[in-house]
């Protein structure tokens, strides 16, 4: 159980820094995470007045306050509609809506943690954190660097074309994941980024040019050039939410051609590949091993729903 001294409602980003100087003092997001530690903190430093709460939207990118819930997250027609609803299946599966409601964005991403669903959906797209000291930096070099007494204000995330798809896997349904899971194709770049207790979310590139050498990407149809809400899948054979429509029984929106190889050897070098590239610990929840063959088969699912047909080839 935390025990909380003196609650403070920051009037400024100033006063919140300042006061966040002692370590015995604390910035609290939505208080979920760090009401199950225990110890004690002079003074909770709370942003809720600063008008962090909100998702505003330009033609260039998504400005994201560090105090957005995830629920908003959740519901954003614009950053669902960007990603193929990407950004929905990303949360969705986070406890339930109550939970949802309550918890940061920015609690999120400051925490760094190899579970986070929202860490690892973030560093798939050309994402930056804007630090009330630090300034604007890479999310990825954010995600990197030793924790500090800084203050995160926000997000910005650059609308930059591209395709997305998201997965995690979970023992159940409300707890955390074994493994999350986020694919993107941004500016011709092919970036998994996996999600592995215990250590951090790790962005994987193609650098040996195992998609980018053999496949071929076709152009997006639909209204307003966005991609449709249906993907194919290997599970099941039933379709999933995502970023491509069937027409004929063919994939289409967005659909990837050979160039040089099979669809289905490329998606599976590319998958062993970052399973390879990151490193994996075994806790309660699964082995090292385990967490590798999850890496696999996620990463391969996300291939196919971002631009495969049914069988592979």
């Amino acid at each position: 159980m935390i025990s909380i001294q003196k609650y403070v409602r920051a009037e400024s980003l100033e006063e919140a820094y300042r006061l966040n100087q002692s370590r015995a003092n604390r910035v609290i997001g939505g208080m979920l995470w760090i009401k199950t530690g225990t110890g004690s903190v002079s003074t909770a430093i709370d942003l809720c007045v600063l008008g962090l709460d909100g998702i505003e939207e330009t033609e260039e990118e998504f400005v994201i306050g560090a105090m957005t819930s995830l629920r908003q997250i959740e519901l954003h027609q614009g950053l669902n509609a960007y990603t193929q609803g990407a950004a929905e299946a990303a949360v969705r599966d986070i406890v339930g809506v109550q939970f949802r409601n309550l918890a940061t964005v920015g609690g999120s991403i400051w925490g760094r943690f190899g579970f986070s669903d929202v860490l690892t959906f973030f560093l798939s797209m050309e994402t930056f954190v804007e630090l009330y000291k630090g300034g604007i930096l890479p999310l990825e070099q954010f995600a990197a660097m030793a924790y500090d007494r800084d203050i995160l204000v926000r997000l910005i995330v650059k609308k930059k074309p591209g395709m997305f798809a998201y997965r995690a896997f979970r023992n159940q349904r409300t707890d955390l994941p074994v493994i999350t899971c986020a694919l993107s194709r941004v500016a011709g770049e092919y970036r998994a980024v996996v999600g592995a207790r215990p250590g951090r979310a790790v962005v994987v590139r193609d650098e040996e040019g195992l998609l980018s050498g053999n496949l071929t990407e076709g152009e997006p149809s639909g209204k307003g050039g966005h991609f449709a809400a249906e993907a194919l899948s290997m599970e099941g054979g039933h379709s999933v939410a995502g970023a491509f429509s069937v027409e004929g029984g063919h994939s289409a929106a967005g659909a990837f051609s050979i160039g040089g190889g099979h669809l289905k050897e490329a998606f599976q070098a590319f998958s062993a590949y970052a399973a390879e590239k990151v490193p994996v610990g075994s806790n309660t929840r699964g082995s090292a091993a385990y967490r590798s063959h999850l890496i696999k088969v996620l990463t391969e699912r996300n291939l196919i729903q971002l631009g495969g047909n049914r069988d592979g080839n």
